[in-house]
């Protein structure tokens, strides 16, 4: 099956990456990992016009319907770009809300850019919880509001900001299995997507450097080892894109599973490739690389580790 995407959706990824190429989203990142958040704030709202944020709404709440293959596209965008903030975790609670008689209260907020959720699964910490202004705990008794959040621990990427809520606000549906899955389904999908879109700007960003890279009088990119790397890391994130956009069409659990797993372990393949052969400035803080690299390795477990994605796919096939 070949995928391919319309001149719609290529001129929606076309003024996204335009627009986040304008935001300089390195400095945004920084800014975020020190808990300041009004520059992610803004491009927050910016996204939100674009309508990142609609695509995960019904219509009847200001969205522009659940369409999960524009929202696929959309994270590719995000990942290229290594957007700050609970991206996934907003489309997440959107997923859980739509069916609740609370859905009105919420989701035009959400859609609009006017609020930004984060969502914490049963023993799990919500991504940041302290700039998120709606915070939702799913507990053993359905899905509440968290009235506040704990103490914020930082995660591998230094910008995703870890905290616990405290679930014992107001309760807004009772436990529902089938939407929970579809929420998760979703936040999988757009977890795979945001990783596919990293592992690209990695890769970009590595060829470009060992086409600058001399050694030995030529360029680091013209040995054959270095191109074996780097055309190992292209193949799976090509492997992957299928992947991610068939899993849109379907939104099978097991086949969002099987998405994630090859999109974050892609991203990760290329994220070693990228950090050995930019040699010891790869190792640096203050060198943007790390900003994706941080992010590929966090990626990889966030909404389910490679081991809950294949165990997902093996209990679908019986």
């Amino acid at each position: 099956m070949r995928f391919l995407l319309d001149a719609e959706q290529r001129a929606f990824t076309a003024s996204l990456d335009a627009l986040l190429t304008a935001a300089d989203t390195p400095s945004v990142i920084r800014h975020w990992s020190r808990g300041e958040h009004t520059p992610g704030r803004a491009l927050w709202s910016r996204l939100a016009g674009a309508g990142v944020f609609a695509l995960a709404v019904p219509e009847k709440y200001e969205g522009l319907g659940v369409r999960p293959v524009d929202l696929a596209v959309a994270f590719v965008a995000l990942g290229r770009h290594a957007v700050p903030g609970p991206l996934v975790e907003t489309v997440a609670a959107a997923a859980l809300l739509a069916g609740t008689a609370h859905a009105e209260r919420f989701l035009p907020g959400l859609a609009a850019g006017e609020a930004m959720a984060t969502v914490a699964f049963p023993g799990g910490r919500a991504l940041d919880g302290d700039a998120a202004t709606h915070r939702f705990a799913l507990t053993p008794r359905g899905l509440r509001l968290a009235p506040g959040h704990g103490p914020v621990r930082r995660s591998l990427d230094p910008a995703r900001r870890l905290t616990p809520l405290r679930p014992h606000g107001e309760l807004l549906a009772p436990p529902a299995d089938a939407c929970h899955a579809h929420a998760l389904a979703l936040a999988r999908l757009a977890t795979a997507a945001q990783a596919l879109g990293v592992g690209l700007t990695l890769l970009e960003r590595t060829v470009a450097y060992v086409g600058q890279r001399t050694q030995f009088g030529v360029p680091v990119g013209s040995f054959q080892a270095v191109k074996h790397r780097l055309a190992d890391a292209k193949i799976a994130l090509e492997f992957a894109r299928p992947l991610v956009l068939g899993a849109a069409l379907t939104l099978a659990p097991a086949d969002v599973a099987a998405a994630k797993l090859r999109a974050c372990e892609a991203a990760y393949t290329t994220a070693r490739a990228a950090l050995h052969l930019h040699g010891a400035i790869g190792y640096t803080a203050e060198h943007d690389l790390s900003l994706w690299l941080l992010k590929a390795r966090a990626l990889r477990t966030a909404w389910g580790s490679p081991d809950d994605c294949r165990a997902a796919v093996l209990d679908a096939q019986g």
